[in-house]
């Protein structure tokens, strides 16, 4: 198990996009990005940031449901 990768928001953004995310507004310095799943919508906000805290990263890697090893260094 590695370490978290320090990632933009545009980077976390790109990665949710290649796992079927879809980026379907933004306000200010976020982007809401959305899946659909059947019977559910998953939606998790991704501020653009520069580099996004470990914590801020930690939280759309719940949300989003992916696994964690896809944020993570070998």
């Amino acid at each position: 198990m590695g370490r978290l990768l320090v990632l933009s928001g545009s980077e976390v953004c790109s990665l949710l996009e290649r796992h079927g995310f879809v980026a379907v507004r933004q306000r200010g310095s976020h982007c809401i990005m959305q899946l659909k799943k059947e019977g559910t919508t998953v939606t998790v906000p991704v501020p653009l940031h520069e580099e996004l805290r470990r914590g801020t990263l930690q939280s759309i890697i719940r949300q989003s449901g992916l696994e964690k090893s896809l944020f993570e260094s070998e």
